[in-house]
């Protein structure tokens, strides 16, 4: 039996209902300011249901779903998979530069535009 819903579709992190029930992320290691895109949650709603609240989200581009960004020139370590010399994956950490900056493409939200 289908429910009653009224799902809202969010263009990016500046729609109204992009924030609605997504925590803020505490603060982790070294990183020191909020991020200006997610403003401090990581990840907002693509898609979110206002009557069940069930919702779809996308990580945040800019600070990698972590809440937090690197205002200063240390790199940032990220987890990432590669492929190991016997050919199978393994977890690895991989470094980007702090003021490396995505830029957020509404039509595909969570794919940066390169």
């Amino acid at each position: 039996m289908p429910h009653a819903s009224n799902i809202v579709h969010c263009a990016g992190p500046d729609s109204p209902h992009a924030f609605d029930i997504v925590p803020l992320q505490a603060r982790k290691g070294s990183l020191d300011a909020m991020c200006p895109v997610c403003k401090g949650r990581g990840q907002w709603n693509t898609e979110i249901d206002l009557v069940s609240f069930r919702c779809k989200r996308t990580a945040c581009d800019r600070c990698h779903g972590a809440g937090w960004v690197e205002t200063g020139s240390d790199p940032i370590g990220l987890p990432d998979i590669e492929i190991a010399p016997g050919g199978y994956p393994r977890w690895t950490l991989r470094f980007e530069p702090a003021d490396e900056a995505s830029s957020i493409d509404p039509e595909t939200p969570g794919l940066s535009q390169a």
